[in-house]
């Protein structure tokens, strides 16, 4: 089952929890048997670079030439050998058996030898004896020995040492490795109780214990599914991570003068923002908008629970069917690579490109750009990215407000209260080494006429 997921990521382009999650349900696996091919398929995709790297080191010819599935095998095979609990007979033995049944008798041959070499050194043993020494490359050191594609360790380098929160200077290395690390923790699952619907204790009472910074979120420590709850069964609680919790609590929470009743999700797909938000604007209205039909259908669901006449809108967010300045308070929680979720996406780090970060810029400057424009001047827009790449950050946010003079970034630290680790602002960073949540950006940003 793991191999097969693992092809419809690698081959079809598929979503690692969205084809493992369906492989579970249409097995009807679950317990040890789900978590033990879980770890195959989300520890397999999230080392496969490293993987690769010493790989290339056991095969006579160069791993492009593989057949694809024939890798996938392999690459499976090394988790097993490397990262997981598994003995290092029984994991060959049942990767050549698997080989046999999927590809063939003659590849097993292949698979038997370059595992057994792989099998002969500790993941230790074989990072030392493939990455550059880390005082001469200590980036490239990094991307091996964690996981990682050079080009996202640099992005991280940069925003670590420049972005809001950078780390003292002297600190920032040491930061990198901690957040590469913290990247490749497998996430809790983190619940929101939406608010007038349910609450904390509620989801505390059905196992979960209360989150760290958000005055909404619970978590599952012990994993589980959390459809049994009963809240999230009816669409008064939801999965949302906790920093995705942080950046909606934020925004409604911004001070705003007079009316601040009527609020714009701008890129509202799935819609686990616009849930939060459509909970916690009082006596007022949602409009939520997102370009696809089928998502747009995820967020209608999202707020099937919540009381309310909240609009769901299909259409271009950088193209307003309504008056210039029609809002109160505008989320633009843009498109972006979500390299901020790493942890939840393990196959993402090796499918993103910096070409893909070039190509999503312009979008994000026209959808922060229309996202000021429908605010009313006294009104606020929340900026919000899963990225903290510089590139999508600070750099659209400093391009569209040096074309406009109509607008002012603001403090954004007071609207997290409680949380460290925020640094000299005005926007904010959130990071999964610091906060135990996704790398969730915020710029607030003020309409000023």
């Amino acid at each position: 089952m793991a191999y097969q997921v693992i092809r419809q990521v690698t081959a079809e382009g598929g979503y690692a929890n969205l084809a493992l999650n369906k492989a579970l349900r249409d097995a009807r696996l679950g317990g040890r048997d789900a978590a033990f091919c879980t770890e195959l398929v989300h520890g397999t995709l999230r080392w496969q670079g490293t993987y690769d790297a010493f790989l290339a080191r056991c095969v006579s010819r160069p791993l492009a030439d593989l057949d694809p599935e024939l890798l996938d095998v392999l690459r499976l095979g090394t988790h097993q050998l490397l990262n997981m609990r598994v003995d290092s007979y029984a994991a060959v033995d049942e990767m050549v058996t698997l080989t046999r049944s999927e590809l063939g008798q003659k590849r097993t041959g292949l698979v038997n030898a370059v595992l057994r070499k792989i099998s002969q050194r500790s993941l230790d043993q074989w990072i030392s004896t493939t990455a550059p020494h880390p005082d001469d490359d200590p980036l490239g050191y990094l991307a091996i020995a964690e996981a990682h594609p050079r080009w996202v360790i640099e992005s991280f380098d940069r925003a670590l040492t420049a972005g809001p929160g950078a780390a003292p200077p002297g600190e920032a290395a040491n930061e990198l490795e901690r957040l590469l690390v913290a990247d490749n923790e497998p996430p809790r699952v983190t619940l929101v109780a939406r608010p007038g619907l349910a609450d904390v204790d509620e989801l505390v009472a059905a196992g979960a214990v209360a989150a760290r910074w958000s005055p909404y979120g619970a978590v599952l420590d012990g994993g589980g599914d959390p459809g049994r709850i009963a809240a999230v069964a009816t669409g008064r609680a939801g999965v949302q991570d906790e920093g995705s919790q942080l950046v909606a609590i934020a925004l409604a929470s911004a001070k705003v003068d007079g009316d601040h009743a009527n609020w714009l999700d701008l890129c509202a797909g799935p819609g686990g923002k616009s849930a939060l938000l459509a909970a916690l604007v009082q006596d007022g209205q949602l409009t939520a908008v997102e370009p696809l039909k089928h998502r747009a259908e995820l967020v209608r669901q999202n707020l099937r629970a919540i009381p309310g006449n909240h609009k769901v809108l299909v259409g271009d967010g950088t193209k307003p069917t309504w008056p210039e300045g029609s809002f109160d308070r505008v989320l633009a929680d843009v498109p972006c690579s979500g390299l901020g979720a790493l942890r939840r996406r393990p196959e993402a780090r090796w499918r993103r490109t910096p070409e893909d970060v070039e190509e999503l810029r312009p979008l994000q400057e026209a959808l922060l750009d229309s996202a000021i424009t429908s605010v009313r001047p006294g009104g606020v827009v929340a900026y919000v990215t899963c990225s903290p790449h510089p590139d999508e950050t600070r750099a659209v946010v400093d391009a569209v407000l040096g074309r406009r003079d109509d607008a002012i970034l603001e403090d954004a630290r007071p609207l997290f209260p409680g949380v460290p680790d925020l640094g000299d602002g005005p926007d904010v960073q959130l990071w999964p080494h610091l906060h135990g949540t996704d790398a969730m950006y915020l710029a607030l940003i003020r309409r000023s006429f």
